[in-house]
């Protein structure tokens, strides 16, 4: 009976450090997770690297989808359709208005072109100088939203209306030669024709102005905010780029986004400290007590 009494403690004394090392490390893992999710100041090098890097990953995959033109078209059909029992098909109409005055369309095709890049950078720029502590959560609702847009583009090809058959919409950029659309005139083979589901124009723009409400201290400029999704809406319409429910997926893929940023931060964007404090020096890491 010893013998076995002395087994049984041995075991025991082995088998007792076992749970300690376990805690520790789960400890150990839920500090690198807590580390990861906390807010911390960006770099510019990494972001103008992490930004380039990802919109022409963004722009390959878009153009790397297959262009299937008679699912596009057929798709499209249903969409119209679609829109005529909802009563809310009036783009043919928006369309036809606004051509008809050349300095407003003009105006609209160089707008569609130009603004979605450069307010969107013009905002991630403000955020980065002004809003540090919420620019990785900001900058990653915009990046998700971009993310699950690419699966939407896969999964559903869909012809603008401009370029369906039947119907009698105008492909403002081809009429009034300008510069406004990758997948019009000469440009039409450098960019996937049918991926306008959803529209990225209003995942962004929306992105945008959400952003500038939410954080903005001017109020007109909060105004501005909440104008500009607006207006790039009654743009993509009357230049006959997109649907009206393009621009419902474009604001489901932004949901998708805000969801994405709330998980890992465990908060809204907005919600998090503008400012976070920056890292000690190396002088001053190496007076910070260590501990056991």
């Amino acid at each position: 009976m010893g013998e076995t009494t002395v087994t049984a403690t041995e075991g025991l004394q082995q088998a007792g450090p076992a749970p300690v090392a376990d805690e520790v490390e789960g400890r150990a893992g839920q500090d690198f997770l807590r580390r990861l999710r906390r807010p911390r100041r960006p770099r510019l090098w990494f972001e103008i690297l992490l930004i380039a890097v990802s919109y022409w990953t963004y722009s390959l995959v878009r153009n790397a989808v297959p262009e299937q033109k008679a699912q596009a078209l057929r798709n499209a059909d249903w969409i119209w359709k679609a829109e005529h029992h909802l009563g809310i098909a009036v783009e043919e109409s928006v369309n036809h208005a606004v051509n008809s005055v050349t300095w407003l369309i003009v105006g609209m095709n160089y707008y569609y072109a130009t603004l979605h890049f450069i307010v969107t950078l013009g905002v991630l720029v403000w955020l980065f100088r002004s809003h540090p502590g919420r620019y990785a959560a900001t900058r990653m609702v915009l990046f998700a939203t971009t993310g699950v847009a690419l699966v939407g583009y896969y999964l559903y090809p869909l012809a603008p209306p401009r370029l369906m058959n039947g119907n009698d919409f105008i492909d403002t950029v081809v009429v009034h030669q300008t510069w406004g659309s990758m997948a019009s005139g000469d440009l039409k083979n450098m960019s996937n024709q049918y991926a306008a589901m959803p529209s990225m124009h209003i995942g962004w723009s929306v992105w945008c102005g959400l952003t500038i409400f939410a954080l903005a201290s001017v109020p007109w400029v909060r105004v501005l905010g909440l104008l500009y999704p607006t207006a790039t809406l009654v743009v993509i319409v009357a230049t006959a780029n997109h649907f009206w429910l393009d621009a419902v997926g474009g604001l489901l893929c932004l949901a998708f986004g805000f969801a994405v940023a709330w998980v890992w931060y465990g908060s809204l964007p907005y919600a998090l400290p503008r400012l976070v404090p920056a890292p000690p020096r190396r002088q001053e890491r190496r007076l910070l007590p260590t501990r056991a």
